[in-house]
């Protein structure tokens, strides 16, 4: 069994965002540990890219602060293997093609393996061109983490007969997914039981509980964002908060 596939055997999992080195590194290390002491069951970090184009403004935000205190991939690398030495919970990189094609992607993805990262997203790969990082993702024994929007029934169907350990379901809106959120999962379980966790956006606890009920799980991002941008260096302690809320109403 994967590591990923390890954050679903309790119950509901909580996926926590963080964008690497928003402020610094030393306070994603605490962000990270809080969100795990409070209940986050997987860890997304961001590696920061200059045009995050499928992210909104609190996310993209965030992306331009790192960047501009000189973040860069191989410090990101660096920084994950010492990481490792004190959390266990799976690691996903929520990334862009353009980082991990100019980086080069085998070297990318070895590095990956020797970080011991479980699993990459990558926000722009459309289905269509997931063979151009899918045989060296298997290589290295790194999930290419499946993610679709709210889109056809048939498209939704594709996409999810294709993952492995983990589909990622984003939205638009909170409209939306009160709309479609339902229907796109029933979708994904006709062809798969790979657990499938949503994006919710900003926190809202009803949201939170609904989707949770459709659901293996929630993604936590924006609201961590949010109070990472309010806070900056002293904003762990908020996000503990914050991820031991949404853990306590997804069980409700």
């Amino acid at each position: 069994m994967s590591k990923i596939s390890t954050a679903f055997l309790n119950g509901k999992a909580l996926m926590a965002y963080i964008t690497c080195g928003d402020p610094d590194l030393g306070t994603t290390t605490q962000i990270v540990k809080s969100a795990v002491n409070n209940g986050a069951n997987i860890i997304g970090l961001g590696i920061p890219f200059s045009d995050p184009t499928a992210e909104g403004p609190v996310i993209q935000e965030s992306n331009i602060r790192a960047l501009a205190k000189g973040i860069t991939t191989d410090d990101i690398f660096a920084y994950v293997k010492e990481l490792r030495k004190e959390v266990n919970e799976p690691i996903i990189f929520m990334t862009y093609a353009n980082v991990v094609f100019s980086y080069g992607a085998d070297r990318f993805f070895a590095n990956c393996k020797d970080c011991q990262v479980d699993g990459t997203l990558i926000a722009d790969l459309p289905f269509e061109e997931r063979e151009d990082f899918l045989p060296v993702c298997e290589k290295y024994g790194i999930e290419l983490v499946s993610a679709l929007a709210f889109n056809s029934a048939d498209r939704v169907k594709m996409v999810a007969k294709d993952a492995k350990e983990l589909i990622y379901i984003l939205s638009s809106s909170e409209e939306e997914m009160n709309q479609k959120a339902e229907q796109v999962v029933k979708d994904v379980r006709e062809v798969t039981d790979v657990p499938c966790v949503i994006s919710y956006g900003i926190a809202n606890m009803d949201s939170v509980k609904r989707m949770s009920a459709l659901s293996d799980g929630v993604v936590a991002s924006e609201d961590i964002m949010l109070l990472l941008a309010e806070y900056g260096n002293d904003a762990a302690p908020k996000i503990g908060e914050l991820i031991a809320n949404i853990k306590n109403n997804q069980n409700k």
